[in-house]
């Protein structure tokens, strides 16, 4: 067993000793840049002019000769290639009874493909520094995959059998099935866990939203290889297929890379529809009794999808209200002027087929039903009176300020434009997004305030031994 352990720790140093072998002369030559133009101000100023627009992103749209399209980033400074792709499906699609097929899929994507056994295909992906992970969502399930330029041919056909000729094997179905159970005992015991799937089954009473996307003991124990081929089947396809690639990459090299990982999927995908749906009406609390020594709270209602004319609006205004950290509105009235918790928070989940305004909160048992009580009056003045001018200024500028950061990696690049994609905004999204945020008024956000914080179809769990709460509160 050490001697196990003594290998798999050699290969993945080694795999790190290349990566830093390839990097380092890219990276030195940007730190002599840096230090070449850093002698005054005024050059130290006009080089971060120059690089920021020598950064600007040129999004290209790429087809492949087999019709697949991609959005492409080419950024030859650094020999790497960052994948991110997405096929519609996701959690959503787990059949009755297999809650958690999707997930259970995830973490078998490098557990063997083609004529690779799991050992072999992992070892192999250490020796190459390849980075490949899965991951499932409501709605998607997603894709990331990076390598550097000298092993992206044999990077490149180990993506190709994962995506295509994943193995499933018995052996690894089976230990892969008892990690997946021990992380459900975990979750068992763990709160916030709790709390976000009640949560999520109070709000969605017969809907796949409202199913536990890991599943239970019994549905992960019930999961076959043939579920897993099953699920496989009907969701990885070309239909539903969304790529971006960011990196050390040219459009005709990416469009016969697309060809090669994707073209042998099926056409279509045969997905299941799945229902719109709105969170239930009129309120609703929950209290799951827990041996802890503080309670978790998950609050929450309906809110606007992506697409809708207000997602824009209620998103300035969760950032007031309670997205925006030590400056929300919930942090000051909860935290600093009472202290009654640690943190608070909120925030906007926009799923294909409902919204959600969510938030939580968490604190000594006997301070749990005060704490709820300050958060609904503070929803409730913010539906009465809305934000301040300079609150909504404050918070444009944040957000419009900000944005720049979740591009300034190949891999925060992808993801940002995957999700653009997803969500079917235009290529030019990037440049239009922060003039839909400057174009948020007070009358926006205050007709927003209104529509969407309605204590009263508030839907609460508790979890934990809160004082003076009750599930029927």
């Amino acid at each position: 067993m050490l001697s196990g352990f003594l290998d798999r720790t050699g290969r993945r140093l080694g795999a790190a000793m290349l990566v830093l072998a390839v990097l380092a002369p890219a990276l030195l030559a940007v730190l002599r840049t840096s230090d070449s133009t850093a002698s005054s101000p005024q050059a130290a100023s006009q080089q971060t002019a120059k690089g920021t627009k020598a950064r600007a992103m040129n999004i290209q749209q790429v087809k492949s000769p087999g019709g697949i399209e991609a959005w492409l980033v080419e950024d030859h400074n650094v020999p790497l290639l960052a994948l991110r792709f997405a096929f519609e499906g996701g959690n959503a699609q787990d059949p009755d009874g297999k809650e958690g097929v999707a997930n259970f899929l995830t973490a078998m994507m490098d557990e063997g493909a083609g004529d690779l056994l799991s050992a072999a295909f992992q070892e192999r992906m250490e020796e190459i520094a390849m980075r490949m992970s899965f991951d499932d969502g409501r709605d998607t399930l997603y894709g990331s995959f990076e390598t550097l330029t000298m092993n992206r041919d044999a990077a490149v056909e180990l993506l190709r059998l994962a995506i295509t000729s994943p193995r499933f094997d018995a052996d690894a179905v089976d230990r892969i099935r008892k990690q997946l159970l021990a992380g459900l005992a975990f979750d068992d015991r763990d709160p916030d866990k709790v709390a976000g799937k009640a949560w999520s089954a109070l709000a969605f009473a017969g809907h796949p939203y409202g199913r536990p996307a890991t599943g239970t003991k019994e549905s992960i124990s019930a999961i076959s290889r043939e579920d897993l081929k099953a699920y496989h089947r009907r969701v990885f396809a070309r239909s539903s297929l969304k790529v971006v690639a960011v990196g050390d990459i040219d459009a005709r090299t990416l469009g016969l890379l697309l060809d090669e990982v994707f073209g042998g999927l099926p056409a279509k995908a045969e997905l299941v529809p799945v229902a719109k749906m709105a969170p239930k009406m009129g309120g609703a609390q929950q209290v799951i009794e827990m041996d802890v020594p503080q309670s978790v709270a998950v609050f929450g209602t309906g809110a606007m999808v992506r697409k809708d004319p207000d997602f824009i609006p209620a998103y300035v205004l969760n950032h007031i209200l309670g997205g925006g950290g030590f400056t929300s509105r919930l942090m000051v009235e909860v935290r600093e002027k009472r202290g009654l918790a640690y943190s608070v928070y909120s925030y906007l989940q926009p799923y294909r087929n409902a919204g959600l305004f969510i938030g939580g909160v968490a604190t000594k048992n006997e301070e749990i039903g005060r704490s709820l009580e300050v958060i609904k009056a503070e929803l409730e003045r913010m539906a009465k009176e809305g934000p301040t001018a300079a609150e909504l200024e404050n918070a444009k500028k944040y957000l419009t300020g900000s944005y720049a950061l979740r591009f300034d990696t190949d891999a925060k690049i992808a993801a940002q434009l995957l999700a653009i994609r997803q969500d079917d905004f235009g290529i030019d999204y990037v440049e239009k997004r922060n003039g839909e945020i400057e174009a948020v008024t007070l009358e926006d956000v205050n007709r927003v305030a209104a529509k969407l914080l309605k204590v009263g179809d508030l839907i609460v769990t508790v979890v934990g031994k809160p004082k003076g709460l009750t599930g029927g509160g």
